[in-house]
C-alpha cells in the first residue's frame, strides 16, 4: 500500500500551502527504506501529520464524493434513519441510503473507507516507528509521534466498526474485526478479532495521552491535543459499553484546562452555519484552505443549504420529521431546520428546489463558495457520552442528569428537567444526541453499538422518499448488512489470508 504525501504547513494559525517536491516525492515511497530520510527531523515529521490532517478533508482516488472523512461521515448518516434526502437529485450517496454500498465487494464506496483508513494507518506507523530518531524540537516531535498514535487508534476505530460485528460488552468478543497494522510490513494479514483491535486501539489512546499530557497548546484545531484524544477514549469506552471510562474521559476532555478555552456555544453561534473551526465548542475539525477549495466536492457542497450547486439545488438535505417533532419549537437546534422547507432569511434563488423539514445547519461561505469547516468533535458531544455513560451506570442516574440538565438549558433556555427513570432517560438522551449530532456522520455507528434496527417510519409517516431508499425503511438488528464487505481486493490479494464477512 503506497500513499504519497502532499502537505500544507501550518504556522502560527495560519494555513499556507506548501510545495510537493516532486523528486523527494519519487525518491521517498512510504514502503521503502526511504521512509527513514522522510521522518529525519521533527519537522519533517510534522509535515507529515499535517499532510494526514489534510487527508480528511480533500477528495480521495479523484472521486468527487470520496472527500476524506468528511465524505465518510456523509454515508454513516445517509444510512441512518434521520438525515433524509428528499429527492435523489444528481445521485451523490443515493446507492448509500439504499444500503447498496457495503454490501458490493466489488463497490467503489465499500472499499473506499478500507483504503482512505489503511492509508492513514500507514503513514500513522511511519512516524511511529521511525520517529523516535528524528532531530530537532523534542515537543515537536513528541506531539507529531503522539497524534499519529490518536490517528492510528481513530483509524482502526473507524474501521472495525465499519467492517467487524459490533462490539459486545462482557462478551470475548472473538468475531472477526480487522487485521491490526503497526508496522511498516505490506505483506497480506489475517483479521484480528474485535476484542484484538480494541486492545490495540486503547493502548494507542492511552500512548498519546501520555505524549500530550505535558503540552497546553497546539498548532491548530485541525491537531490533536490531549483533550481531542481524551474525548476518543470516551467515544471507544462508550461503544465497549465501558461506562466509567466514558463518563470520566468525556468530563476531562471538556473541562482540562487549554489554550483553547473551549466550551458550550451560544445560541447565537448555534445558527450561524457550522462553517467555521473558530466556535468556541468545536474540539477538533478541517479547516478548508480558500486556495485548496474542492468546489463541488467539499463537505459544505453536499450538507450546506446556500451552496449554488446541482446537488444542492436539487437535493438539499432534511432532517426526519419524526425526531424534529420530538423537540419544542424553544430548543435552539430546531431553529436549524425548516418545516417549511422556504427558508427565507436565506433568499435561496428560484432555481433551489425546497422540501419540508430541509437543514441550514450547514451553511458554506457562499453561493458561489462551497467551503465549510468540517465539525469532527464538539464539546457537545461529551456531555452526551457523559450524561449517557452516567445513566447507564447503576446508581449515577442521578450525577447524569446534573450534566444532562446543564446541557440542555443551555440549548433549550425553557428546558424543564425531565421526571423520566431508567431505559425512558436514557431514550432522552439519545433522541437528543440524534439531533444534535444530525450530519455529524454518527447514526450508523450509534444504532450499531446500541444494536437497534434501522427504522425510518413508513411511507405514511415520515418524509422518507420511497424512491430515494428503494423502499428501505427498516434493516433489523443484527442482519449482515451492518457489517461492511471486506473489499474484494483485499482478499484477493491476501491470497485466501483475509476472510470474507457473511455475503
Amino acid at each position: 500500500m503506497k500513499k504519497y504525501i502532499c502537505s500544507f504547513i501550518i504556522i502560527a494559525g495560519l494555513f499556507t500551502l506548501s510545495s510537493c517536491k516532486d523528486e523527494f516525492l519519487e525518491t521517498v515511497p512510504t514502503d521503502s527504506v526511504g521512509d527513514v530520510s522522510a521522518v529525519a527531523t521533527a519537522d519533517n515529521l510534522m509535515t507529515i501529520i499535517n499532510g494526514m490532517h489534510r487527508d480528511l478533508y480533500v477528495r480521495q482516488n479523484s472521486n468527487q464524493g470520496q472527500n476524506g472523512q468528511a465524505g465518510i461521515m456523509i454515508m454513516m448518516d445517509a444510512l441512518g434513519e434521520d438525515l433524509v434526502f428528499p429527492s435523489t437529485g444528481n445521485g451523490w450517496y443515493v446507492t448509500t441510503a439504499r444500503w447498496q454500498d457495503q454490501v458490493n465487494e466489488n463497490g467503489a464506496n465499500d472499499f473506499y473507507p478500507y483504503q482512505f483508513y489503511y492509508a492513514l494507518i500507514r503513514n500513522a506507523n511511519t512516524v511511529i516507528n521511525y520517529g523516535q530518531s528524528a532531530t530537532g524540537d523534542v515537543a515537536t516531535k513528541n506531539k507529531a509521534i503522539a497524534e499519529a498514535y490518536a490517528y492510528r487508534a481513530f483509524c482502526h476505530y473507524m474501521l472495525v466498526q465499519l467492517y467487524g460485528i459490533r462490539y459486545s460488552a462482557g462478551t470475548t468478543n472473538s468475531q472477526l474485526g480487522v487485521p491490526v497494522r503497526t508496522s511498516l510490513e505490506i505483506t497480506p494479514k489475517a483479521r484480528n478479532t474485535v476484542e484484538e483491535v480494541y486492545t490495540q486501539i486503547n493502548s494507542d489512546l492511552d500512548t498519546a495521552i501520555s505524549l500530550l499530557t505535558p503540552y497546553t497548546s497546539r498548532i491548530a484545531k485541525s491537531h490533536f491535543d490531549v483533550k481531542v484524544v481524551r474525548g476518543l477514549k470516551a467515544r471507544v469506552a462508550l461503544t465497549q459499553g465501558n461506562y466509567q471510562i466514558a463518563a470520566d474521559n468525556a468530563k476531562l476532555a471538556r473541562t482540562t484546562a487549554s489554550a483553547d478555552n473551549i466550551a458550550l456555544m451560544s445560541n447565537a453561534s448555534y445558527t450561524a452555519g457550522f462553517n467555521t473551526l473558530t466556535n468556541s465548542e468545536w474540539m477538533w475539525g478541517s479547516y478548508i484552505v480558500a486556495d485548496q477549495t474542492d468546489y463541488f466536492g467539499n463537505f459544505g457542497a453536499y450538507m450546506s443549504r446556500n451552496y449554488n450547486s446541482t446537488n444542492i439545488r436539487t437535493a438539499p438535505k432534511a432532517i426526519n420529521k419524526l425526531l424534529y417533532q420530538k423537540f419544542p419549537t424553544t430548543d435552539v437546534r430546531t431553529k436549524n431546520f425548516d418545516p417549511t422547507g422556504q427558508h427565507t432569511a436565506l433568499g435561496l434563488a428560484s432555481s433551489f428546489s425546497k422540501f419540508a423539514y430541509t437543514s441550514q445547519k450547514f451553511l458554506a461561505v457562499s453561493t458561489s463558495d462551497s467551503r465549510c469547516d468540517v465539525p469532527l468533535m464538539r464539546v457537545a458531544e461529551m456531555y452526551l457520552i457523559e450524561s449517557e455513560a452516567l445513566a447507564r451506570i447503576p446508581g449515577k442516574e442521578a450525577d447524569s442528569r446534573i450534566v444532562f440538565n446543564q446541557f440542555m438549558l443551555n440549548r433549550n433556555p425553557s428546558y424543564v428537567a425531565s421526571t423520566n427513570t431508567g431505559t425512558a432517560y436514557i431514550n432522552e438522551i439519545l433522541d437528543s444526541r440524534r439531533i444534535e449530532l444530525w450530519g455529524e456522520g454518527f447514526r450508523f455507528l450509534d444504532l450499531k453499538r446500541l444494536n437497534l434496527p434501522l427504522d425510518r417510519g413508513s411511507s405514511t409517516t415520515t418524509n422518507h422518499s420511497a424512491t430515494v431508499i428503494n423502499n428501505v425503511y427498516a434493516v433489523p438488528a443484527g442482519d449482515k448488512r451492518w457489517q461492511y464487505l471486506i473489499p474484494k481486493s483485499e482478499i484477493d490479494a491476501s491470497n485466501g489470508l483475509v476472510v470474507q464477512n457473511p455475503l
